[in-house]
């Protein structure tokens, strides 16, 4: 059974580590929520660990500038872990070869970073559709279009026998009030039609993977009861931490507002339909982090 809360506060003190997602939570795409600021500078002060967790598919590095520009201060968190970051890593592996072509736009381009983790990456380089090995999916180059405007393109892909690597496995996300297509409605897509999709975000477990290494090179020996999981999305946040194992806290009035009828705090009998019909339920709900 979900528990409503009033403040984080209530049962930070159960936790020694925080694994908190950005967008909806922390920041609504456009400027820092000053309520969820405040908690997690109250956290950290009283001795926790914050990781921001995101579906990101930006490098750790662009991340931290995105958050300077919102106003969310470095004494909100300790470390990043960006589902781009986890799927780079793969990339340079050579999991989807070295030719491949991508999706996105201008501004993602760090994704091509080199990786210093990666020991002998191989050299990836863009090309056309039609010479590529692999596809490295950022997002839509258009985050208002349908994502069925790929459709011929994947068709030639899915025929080609491509893989397409998901830097961000959201669906969508909410850019202050206005709703925009990520990286993981085109992969869906893929999938769809036949092809083959591979994910490294939430709610997959090499993100968590990567989360856990932050919080070692902090000199943070945390074990999975004393980490507690943030997020707004039901089946990407509270479905990969409880993948994990992970106690989670759902923010409802992110992109589930609507369904669960937050305004301050949810409608409890809106929450619980949501809920079972997502067949999901988190330890915590609050309706927004504070």
């Amino acid at each position: 059974m979900t528990q409503l809360i009033q403040s984080l506060s209530e049962i930070s003190d159960r936790y020694d580590a925080l694994f908190v997602d950005l967008w909806g939570c922390v920041h609504d795409g456009v400027k820092a929520i000053p309520s969820a600021v405040a908690a997690l500078q109250t956290y950290r002060k009283g001795g926790g660990a914050v990781i921001l967790v995101t579906n990101s598919p930006q490098p750790r590095a662009n991340v931290e500038k995105q958050l300077e520009r919102f106003g969310v201060p470095t004494d909100a968190w300790d470390s990043i872990t960006t589902s781009g970051d986890s799927a780079r890593a793969a990339m340079f592996e050579g999991v989807i070869g070295e030719k491949v072509w991508f999706i996105g736009q201008p501004h993602e381009q760090g994704f091509f970073t080199p990786l210093k983790v990666v020991t002998n990456p191989v050299d990836i380089t863009q090309v056309p559709l039609d010479q590529a090995e692999g596809i490295v999916c950022c997002g839509p180059e258009d985050p208002n279009a349908d994502p069925a405007v790929y459709r011929p393109q994947f068709l030639l892909a899915k025929q080609k026998g491509l893989k397409l690597l998901c830097a961000n496995p959201d669906i969508v996300v909410d850019r202050g009030d206005s709703r925009e297509w990520c990286a993981g409605a085109l992969a869906q897509l893929y999938t769809e039609m036949g092809g083959e999709s591979l994910y490294f975000g939430k709610p997959h477990p090499p993100i968590y993977d990567l989360a856990r290494r932050r919080l070692a090179e902090l000199g943070r020996d945390v074990g999975t009861n004393g980490i507690l999981a943030i997020g707004d999305g039901i089946h990407t946040d509270i479905s990969g931490a409880m993948g994990e194992d992970i106690d989670s806290l759902f923010i409802t009035g992110g992109l589930a507002a609507a369904e669960t009828k937050t305004t301050e705090q949810p409608d409890p009998d809106a929450l619980n339909a949501y809920l079972d019909r997502a067949q999901t339920h988190p330890n915590f709900a609050i309706g927004f982090l504070r």
